[in-house]
């Protein structure tokens, strides 16, 4: 499985990963709050000089990492074209692209084994419930490792399409794409088998 840890070192790798999320979080209330596009736009082009500044590296990694966002932006433009809300629509897009790419960003320059440490401390006083928080983490684990894997996978589905037919691949590699997810937690399910289970 990947990782969407990045391999180079930044200033934000030494952070605590419990006081990255807390301000992602705070980030994130933030952007919900404005409706405005302009100072939306502001705060996105902020982050965007951010991810440069920590080197050209984790700005291509980052926007590699919005890709799987254009289906739901074209989709925005759409609608937000045919009824004539235009503003909305680019207050909502940059609010989207912009909560994401923050959120990338933290799971960029965060080990996913401080991660987890982060939400088994926060999940203890639903564990002493007798729920199994552990579990829950490493569902949210594997979830997060999950989705360089598929955006690989589609991408090798659509590129095999593309080979074999001059049409757009659209909805027709959606069953190839869930087959591959299906694979891929068959596997992972195999694994923590052999290790014991999920503990």
């Amino acid at each position: 499985m990947l990782t969407l840890t990045s391999p180079v070192e930044t200033p934000l790798h030494r952070l605590p990963a419990g006081l990255k999320l807390a301000l992602l979080c705070a980030f994130t209330i933030l952007l919900f709050r404005l409706s405005s596009p302009l100072p939306l736009a502001a705060i996105a082009g902020a982050l965007a000089m951010a991810h440069l500044a920590l080197g050209t590296a984790i700005a291509a990694q980052a926007l590699r990492q919005l890709r799987p966002l254009w289906p739901f932006l074209a989709l925005l433009a759409l609608w937000h074209g045919i009824t004539g809300d235009i503003a909305g629509g680019t207050a909502i897009a940059l609010r989207l692209t912009t909560a994401v790419a923050a959120a990338n960003l933290v799971t960029m320059t965060t080990r996913l084994a401080d991660m987890l440490a982060t939400l088994d401390r926060l999940a203890a006083p639903l564990a002493r419930l007798g729920l199994p928080m552990r579990r829950v983490t490493l569902a949210l684990a594997l979830s997060i490792r999950f989705i360089p894997v598929l955006s690989d996978r589609i991408d090798a589905i659509s590129t095999a399409w593309s080979a074999r037919s001059p049409r757009r691949p659209g909805w027709r590699i959606l069953i190839p794409a869930a087959l591959a997810a299906l694979d891929e937690a068959d596997h992972v399910a195999e694994s923590l088998r052999a290790r014991g289970g999920a503990g």
